[in-house]
C-alpha cells in the first residue's frame, strides 16, 4: 500500500486507536491533534480512500447539519497500531 505516513497522519491514526471501535467527528480528531480541518479532511478522505477508515454520515438533529463520523477498518487497525509503534521505537514517550 502507497501510504505516506507523515507525523500528522500518525496524529490521526493514534486518536483513531484509542477505543478504535468507536465512531469519531472530524472536529474531535482535529481538537485532540490540533490539526486544521483544511489539512485534517483531505487527510481523512485519502486513508477512507485507501480503505484504512470507515465513514458514515449522521444525520443532523434540531438544524444541525449532516456530519461524517470515522473509525479505523481492520486494515487502518493494522496500519495504525504499526505506524505508532515505529514512531514510539524512534521518539520514546511519543
Amino acid at each position: 500500500m502507497n501510504l505516506r505516513l507523515t507525523p500528522r497522519t500518525c496524529q490521526i491514526l493514534r486518536v483513531l486507536l484509542h477505543h478504535s471501535s468507536e465512531w469519531k467527528y472530524g472536529y474531535e480528531i482535529s481538537l485532540k491533534t490540533g490539526v486544521k480541518s483544511g489539512t485534517l479532511y483531505p487527510m481523512l478522505k485519502r486513508l477512507a480512500d485507501k480503505q484504512l477508515l470507515e465513514t458514515v454520515w449522521k444525520s443532523g438533529r434540531h438544524g444541525r447539519p449532516h456530519r461524517h463520523l470515522y473509525r479505523l477498518t481492520s486494515a487502518g487497525l493494522e496500519v495504525g497500531r504499526t505506524a505508532v509503534a515505529d514512531v514510539a521505537a524512534i521518539k520514546p514517550g511519543l
